[in-house]
């Protein structure tokens, strides 16, 4: 075989692992099991482990996609359309991915303030981007000018927490996302409000 047979051999593994891995996880959540994600994907665990030496770089991997997915999807958002119902779709997906990556929004929680997270770059472009449709939705006079995008995070990862950690709370998650939708709205805001620095 030759190196450019083998470096493309090499990548195909690594997409097959990563595309198993996520159905995986989304079965099992974090703590899914390595030898089930190998065989599933049709590979050896020594192949698994070349690509990811350890849980927690396979974990990094999957984050990283989903929150470079999620940037791009802000993007694409705010591009035009109704500026309110744009951060409500991206919202509605970052909360559907939370409850199928089960302990994404901890692991997202915790790279937001640490610089040093492989994941912390990742995680800032999609917060950025999010921010940009949360600001839209703010000038379209639809969400209070007091929130920010650290405000928007920690609520709906609140969402997706609870229903993690009480799974018999888990079918109320659209009515617990719709609670906080309420409560993000500028309807009954007193004063024109302020938008803080987030």
């Amino acid at each position: 075989m030759t190196d450019r047979q083998q470096r493309a051999d090499a990548r195909r593994n690594h997409g097959r692992i990563l595309e198993v891995a996520r159905i995986v996880v989304e079965e099992q959540g974090t703590q899914a099991s390595l030898r089930d994600i190998a065989r599933r994907a049709e590979v050896g665990m020594g192949t698994l482990y070349r690509h990811f030496p350890t849980r927690e770089a396979l974990l990094e991997a999957l984050l990283r996609q989903r929150f470079d997915h999620l940037a791009a999807r802000a993007g694409e958002l705010a591009g035009g359309g109704d500026p309110h119902a744009a951060l409500l779709e991206w919202l509605r997906e970052f909360v559907d991915g939370a409850a199928a990556y089960r302990g994404l929004s901890a692991s997202m929680m915790t790279t937001i303030g640490d610089e040093s997270s492989p994941l912390h770059a990742s995680c800032a472009a999609m917060r950025e981007a999010a921010g940009r449709l949360l600001r839209r939705a703010q000038d379209d006079g639809r969400i209070r000018p007091d929130v920010t995008r650290i405000d928007l995070f920690a609520l709906v990862n609140a969402v997706g927490w609870i229903a993690e950690q009480a799974p018999s709370l888990a079918a109320r998650r659209d009515h617990l996302f719709s609670l906080v939708m309420d409560g993000l709205a500028a309807d009954g805001v007193s004063g024109p409000g302020r938008r803080p620095e987030d």
